[in-house]
């Protein structure tokens, strides 16, 4: 799900064990609004594939399509994944707008059940977060061996819950170093690009800003 200056705080009663939130689920969440996101890509996208070459990618959890869309207008030919079919359907909205739905394939996947085809020179998987037993390591090891020879993997995920949400023991963020330990046995001899820590700034429900901290790891295949 691509996320910008909203948060998960909402009227939902979020499960955090059991079965993850599927699409009915997502469904509802996406529809107690016209828009949930801002239509602009994540920061730390926007940071860490400037520099590289178009080609294939792969965007994960693609919400609204902010990310799908920054990525088309750079030259890239995207598949944008979603396990909600309302979310999908404003993305391509977004990609009409912007001129690039030529670029541009959306399909709804639950990545617990299936994966699309395919090799990307690029995989994004920013804040693919789900509540319930989501099983995030799975689902990113799958996304590396979708990697291309020579191409990236990127993961953007939370560190942990913003000062303003209410925390929740039952909830674990993995930390950069973790999720480098569960791309293991895939990513075995790939290059680390980046692994840190970073905090950026996101409106609170106030519409105030406030200061999160989130984690990204970028790591290259050999060619």
């Amino acid at each position: 799900m691509t996320e910008h200056t909203h948060t998960h705080a909402h009227s939902h009663d979020y499960p955090v064990d059991g079965p993850p939130a599927g699409e009915e689920f997502w469904d509802g969440r996406y529809g107690e609004s016209d828009r949930i996101w801002s239509g602009e890509a994540n920061a730390m996208l926007v940071r860490e594939v400037s520099g590289l070459a178009p080609g294939r990618a792969l965007d994960l959890g693609c919400g609204e399509g902010g990310d799908a869309v920054w990525l088309a207008r750079q030259g890239w030919t995207v598949t944008g994944t979603d396990i909600s079919g309302v979310a999908l359907g404003r993305a391509a909205e977004h990609a009409a707008d912007a001129g690039v739905a030529d670029r541009i394939s959306f399909a709804r996947y639950d990545l617990t059940e299936s994966f699309p085809e395919g090799e990307f020179d690029l995989v994004s998987a920013c804040f693919l977060h789900n509540y319930g037993d989501f099983p995030r390591d799975v689902v990113l090891r799958t996304a590396a061996a979708a990697v291309a020879p020579g191409g990236t993997l990127l993961v953007v995920g939370h560190a942990g819950w913003a000062p303003w949400q209410e925390e929740r023991e039952e909830a674990h963020f993995p930390t950069p170093e973790e999720v480098l330990a569960q791309l293991e046995p895939v990513t075995a001899g790939w290059e680390v690009l980046r692994a840190e820590e970073t905090e950026r700034v996101q409106a609170q429900p106030d519409g105030t800003p406030g200061t999160r901290t989130d984690n990204v790891v970028r790591v290259r295949r050999p060619a």
